[in-house]
């Protein structure tokens, strides 16, 4: 019976102190990494959606942005997957398909399983950019040139099996065609900076980086890797509506993880919190003036959308 006791005692303790740690977090000031250089989409935008952690109706305590860049994300997924502590004090930003694709293929630290997601706040579709001098105005002239020219039409990505690599793969299966995709060091910035310096004839790129380059008057974006037009370009067509089999498989999500380990009870804050502080009015504003587009999930939405994605990619990726 003292057995009983001492063991139901041990366990009202554990439970309060979850509840305490619960009620307790954030003590401190958070972290969160992302993958990619500053002023790159992901690091535009995670900037934003976390600029009112610190509200009394958020988190309480603000978050600062670290960058680890390199490697198409590899670097810092590698890094968080590996040495980041799991306390609720590290977050990390992932990028979907990036971090599963690099998974499937190889070379990485990481998976699925080496993180828990927390919230998802947008949905970014790929698209094909060229200078705003270029001789090319629709998929068309470009997949011409390709055909005519085997190899030589030169195009920008933020890396290899990130969204942008996953873009160009399906167009090259779709048209029939074979291009020269140039994954770029310093992620969708770098691409960009790339098209619109000549350095390359095109490039896929994020719909936000690329909303911004065209009203700044330096691209003209000529086609959407999505299932349908974007309310932030809506008179740019879809790929398949040029003539193109491609479907929504590189559509980039942008959202919020923890390492695997970080204790349930500030998962749960996490996930019961972040959502809502997505959904502040000062974050919408600034994302839509941005051309980022905003797709809020719950962590169980993530969950089905990381398993779904998986099984997408792989038949994708098989044999490459």
């Amino acid at each position: 019976m003292k057995k009983l006791i001492a063991g139901a005692a041990a366990a009202l303790m554990t439970l309060a102190g979850s509840a305490a740690m619960a009620e307790e977090y954030p003590e401190r000031p958070i972290m969160m990494m992302v993958s990619y250089g500053a002023g790159g989409a992901t690091d535009f935008q995670a900037r934003i959606v976390t600029m009112t952690a610190g509200n009394e109706d958020a988190l309480g305590m603000p978050i600062a942005i670290i960058n680890k860049p390199g490697a198409g994300g590899r670097v810092g997924w590698n890094w968080f997957a590996t040495q980041a502590e799991a306390d609720g004090y590290t977050l990390g930003a992932y990028n979907i398909p990036h971090f599963i694709a690099q998974s499937i293929k190889g070379g990485v630290e990481y998976s699925a399983d080496s993180f828990e997601p927390i919230a998802n706040w947008g949905a970014d579709p790929a698209v094909f950019v060229v200078a705003k001098d270029s001789e090319m105005n629709s998929m068309e002239d470009v997949v011409n040139f390709a055909k005519e020219n085997p190899g030589k039409l030169t195009f920008s990505g933020a890396g290899l099996f990130v969204g942008h690599h996953i873009a160009a793969l399906q167009l090259e299966k779709a048209a029939g065609v074979k291009m020269a995709y140039i994954p770029t060091k310093g992620g969708g910035a770098a691409a960009m900076k790339a098209v619109i310096a000549g350095e390359v004839m095109g490039g896929v790129n994020n719909l936000s980086d690329a909303f911004r380059a065209q009203e700044a008057g330096t691209v003209k974006i000529l086609g959407v890797f999505d299932l349908e037009r974007n309310e932030f370009l809506p008179d740019v067509p879809t790929l398949k509506e040029q003539g193109y089999d491609v479907d929504n498989a590189s559509v980039n999500f942008r959202g919020i993880m923890v390492p695997k380990g970080t204790p349930q009870e500030v998962i749960d804050k996490l996930a019961a919190t972040v959502p809502e502080m997505f959904k502040n009015g000062r974050v919408g504003k600034k994302m839509k003036a941005g051309g980022s587009p905003m797709h809020i999930m719950t962590r169980d939405e993530v969950k089905a959308m990381w398993a779904a994605r998986e099984e997408t990619l792989k038949e994708l990726l098989a044999g490459l």
